[in-house]
């Protein structure tokens, strides 16, 4: 329990220490800010995934930094429906930084009692591993078959969410910025900011992609300390990455794709183990199937990170091709 309150405190204070160092005072981060807060984060995911090793051992610190990647990478695509929400309410720049790092104060929040309630659901039904496998392979089909196209007609419903539309229809609100301020008094009544409004929006996006991202951890290990750790840090860099890939994450067209085929693997994992431990009485009259292979975490951590360089390569690959193409027809 102690390690748990450490870790909690920790992530905490690193959030507080996000704002009074950096959103406090609104502005547009540069780039070289960017990517030293990047690389900052980065290293100190990757320093406390070699602490927890040398602990507990490599056979968890493996589990951690396959979690990592795997949340890591899922964040990226994140930033996709971020972009466009953000570009929906037309939040000024120099005021999204606060967006997002109330977001991902929010994103933690749900995802922890998500986390909870999935280690509360593998402990008492084996059988839930069948229904994150089958859930994880459906989102790998559907995941391949997506585009990612601010201008695309499917995008204009992106923020309108339940919480949104009930919040506006509660609440008396504003379509007008007043600085980063979430609520403004207008001849003498008190009104809400768009700030808070899109702040909502991002938050309860999240609650869709925690339904991908928790069953696909759970996936790679069953420690509820593990997927949580992997998910803070991934999400704790999440703002200074928004930043520094903007502009990048238009020429990674395959990434829907790479991250469908990662999710498909670990769906796949998810059954195989699922029938590992079997209790289901339809299937092999209630009995483990032993005959199933398990594939070890090794493996899964090589596979996630050569399918990321491989859809990675041919996506800065293909935007070089295309843009050649361009100049040449207009040449």
């Amino acid at each position: 329990m102690w390690v748990w309150i450490v870790t909690a405190v920790a992530v905490v204070g690193l959030i507080f220490f996000d704002f009074f160092a950096h959103v406090r005072t609104p502005h547009a981060p540069t780039f070289q800010e960017s990517v030293r807060w990047s690389i900052f984060y980065i290293v100190l995911a990757i320093l406390f995934g070699i602490g927890l090793g040398i602990v507990t051992g490599w056979d968890f610190g493996s589990q951690y930094f396959a979690g990592y990647i795997t949340e890591k990478s899922l964040s990226v695509d994140n930033l996709f429906v971020f972009l466009i929400i953000m570009t929906k309410f037309a939040v000024p720049r120099e005021y999204q930084q606060k967006v997002l790092l109330v977001g991902v104060a929010i994103a933690l929040v749900l995802r922890t009692l998500f986390i909870l309630a999935g280690a509360a659901a593998i402990e008492q039904f084996s059988w839930v591993f069948y229904i994150f496998g089958a859930f994880l392979v459906y989102t790998a089909v559907k995941l391949a078959r997506e585009h990612h196209d601010p201008d695309h007609p499917e995008d204009e419903k992106v923020g309108d969410g339940v919480a949104v539309r009930w919040f506006k229809r509660v609440v008396p609100t504003t379509d007008e910025y007043h600085s980063d301020k979430l609520t403004v008094r207008i001849d003498g009544k008190r009104f809400f900011t768009p700030m808070l409004v899109v702040m909502i929006a991002i938050g309860s996006t999240d609650i869709l992609f925690a339904l991908d991202s928790i069953p696909a951890i759970y996936g790679l290990t069953q420690e509820p300390y593990i997927v949580f750790t992997a998910n803070a840090f991934a999400l704790l860099g999440l703002r200074q990455l928004y930043f520094l890939i903007g502009g990048l994450l238009e020429r990674l067209v395959y990434l829907s794709q790479g991250l469908a085929v990662i999710l498909g693997f670990i769906g796949v994992k998810l059954v195989l183990h699922a029938l590992h431990v079997n209790e289901l009485p339809f299937i092999n009259g209630g009995e483990p199937v032993t005959w199933a292979p398990e594939i070890p975490i090794w493996l899964s951590l090589t596979f996630i990170l050569g399918t990321l360089a491989v859809a990675t390569v041919a996506s800065l690959v293909k935007t070089r091709n295309d843009a050649r193409a361009v100049t040449s027809t207009d040449a």
